[in-house]
């Protein structure tokens, strides 16, 4: 656990706010890009193809920052008395709204530019909002559970116990009993 008593310095809280965002993007691109590629390679068998190749990268750029905000605004402060789980799934809830309200956007600034028409815009959302973006919800949701619930063992344990725990022979390794 981070040291209340000490302050920081403007240096040091901007280290560990890049370190935390960092983290987060590398996360949150890694599935966003994994879940499009496999969308990409199911869609070619079928002879369509996708040319969203960054679109993973600039999801978890965005959402990334929001995590951020979220965290800074701690939207689950009501829950942290609780068992682990029940923050990790209200954020991983919470967060998985943002995914769907973002998926949108995407699909809105898409249609644009491809379609000047009202109905022409209707119709991209119909032809996008099906079970596909619901099982790619269901996947992205699934995702951030476990990242979610490392976050709040990070918070409860402190983060330089998570870094020994997983960077550090287990030998050496001594959790510090409260």
């Amino acid at each position: 656990m981070e040291h209340p008593t000490q302050k920081k310095t403007f240096k040091q809280k901007l280290v560990h706010e890049l370190t935390e965002y960092g983290i987060n993007v590398l996360y949150l691109a890694l599935c966003f890009s994994v879940l499009i590629f496999y969308r990409r390679v199911l869609l070619a068998q079928y002879g369509i193809i996708l040319d969203d190749y960054f679109i993973g990268v600039i999801k978890a750029l965005i959402i990334g920052k929001v995590i951020m905000i979220g965290a800074f605004l701690d939207i689950s402060k009501k829950f942290e008395n609780r068992p682990l789980f029940i923050p990790a799934l209200y954020k991983t809830f919470f967060f998985s709204i943002f995914v769907l309200l973002f998926e949108a956007l995407e699909v809105l600034i898409r249609v644009l530019i491809k379609t000047p028409t009202l109905e022409g815009i209707a119709e991209g959302f119909a032809h996008h909002f099906d079970t596909v973006l619901f099982a790619s919800l269901l996947v992205v949701s699934l995702a951030f559970f476990p990242f979610f619930a490392f976050k709040e063992l990070a918070r409860h344990l402190g983060q330089d116990q998570i870094r020994r725990l997983f960077f550090q022979k287990n030998e050496h390794v001594r959790l510090n009993k409260q």
